[in-house]
């Protein structure tokens, strides 16, 4: 679909996340000289048209004192993982969780849940409570600790 140049300037104002105010949306139409609305409008069409995938928030759980993040890897029985998956994504300590497929013979795992904590043993006892909602879909499980903080961007434009 093409943009027209509202989207672009649209896309050019958010594109480096929604400004960090009570009424994010309205701060961005006075930017653009329109109604706050009218920009809310335009991102619900675009999440609707497949223009843009989600808007939310992206915490810095590093900032937020959740210094151990582990993304937990589980191998779910295919005929329950959807399910399962989405009972994992609404725990407390689970910022995002998805299916994505095996890579047998070294990669069993199709559920991925990301953790965060204060602490490793933090992380492992919320991962203790996924295999236990898991229960005997569950065939086995790891936790990739992570390393370094990488910088997450929303779309981009060239020349917007």
């Amino acid at each position: 679909m093409p943009l027209d140049a509202f989207d672009r300037e649209l896309i050019a104002a958010t594109q480096g996340g929604l400004p960090l105010v009570p009424r994010p949306y309205e701060a961005v139409g006075a930017m653009l000289g329109v109604p706050g609305e009218r920009v809310r409008e335009r991102l619900a069409q675009m999440l609707e048209q497949g223009l843009v995938r989600r808007i939310g928030a992206v915490p810095n759980h590093y900032a937020l004192g959740f210094t151990a993040n582990g993304m937990s890897v589980w191998d779910v029985a295919d005929d329950q993982v959807d399910a399962l998956g989405e009972r994992i994504g609404a725990l407390a300590g689970v910022s995002h969780c998805y299916r994505r497929p095996r890579h047998l013979p070294a990669w069993p795992y199709n559920l991925f849940a990301m953790l965060h904590g204060r602490s490793r043993a933090e992380v492992e006892a919320q991962a203790r409570e996924v295999e236990t909602l898991l229960g005997s879909a569950c065939r086995g499980h790891d936790i990739l600790y992570s390393t370094a903080i990488l910088k997450k961007t929303g779309l981009r434009l060239s020349g917007a």
